[in-house]
């Protein structure tokens, strides 16, 4: 199978798959392999060298990433006391804590910290439920039950009860390996 690269750096190359299936596959100017989709495979690459000869070498050809599951999550909004009951309820039955992130359209440190929760979030996307509330945009009686004094403040929630918080004052990083391990106590 022939494959040119839409960019200037990838080359022309011939490959051969030795059992016969042909998955698409891009070639840098230095032969690295560049999957489409992620699997695996031994691939046997021929390139023509400076002098006009076939160079082959055979590879193995690993994905490092899993395609399946998501690479974030949208935390789910909360909007009033009802559906922040319904939650509850649902996560109740089903036994599983829920994270909320407690947070301002205005605070800087709630916007930072957004999509590494929702990365987070689709690292523990079957085993966690995540869900956000603009303290701004909800009554203040809700803001209340969930006893937010600062933030962000995000809280693990289970058995119909706040479990833990962290308050996301500090560095990114530390708030989400915190949130993890969080987390992980009660999954």
């Amino acid at each position: 199978m022939s494959v040119i690269g839409a960019c200037s750096h990838f080359l022309y190359g011939d490959f051969h798959q030795r059992d016969e299936q042909s998955p698409l596959y891009l070639v840098g100017s230095r032969g690295c392999l560049f999957p489409s989709k992620s699997g695996c495979g031994n691939s046997l690459i021929q390139r023509k060298s400076r002098e006009g000869k076939i160079r082959k070498r055979n590879l193995r050809v690993e994905a490092m990433w899993d395609i399946s599951r998501p690479s974030t999550v949208e935390l789910i909004p909360i909007n009033d006391s009802e559906q922040l009951d319904q939650i509850l309820v649902r996560a109740q039955q089903n036994s599983e804590p829920i994270i909320i992130d407690w947070m301002a359209s205005w605070c800087r440190k709630c916007i930072y910290l957004q999509p590494k929760l929702e990365k987070l979030a689709a690292e523990f996307d079957t085993k966690v439920s995540f869900y956000c509330v603009d303290v701004n945009k909800v009554p203040q009686t809700l803001v209340k039950r969930g006893n937010i004094s600062k933030m962000p403040t995000i809280q693990l929630w289970k058995d119909g009860e706040m479990k833990e918080e962290v308050i996301g004052g500090h560095k990114g990083w530390l708030v989400i390996e915190e949130v993890r391990e969080m987390i992980q106590k009660f999954i």
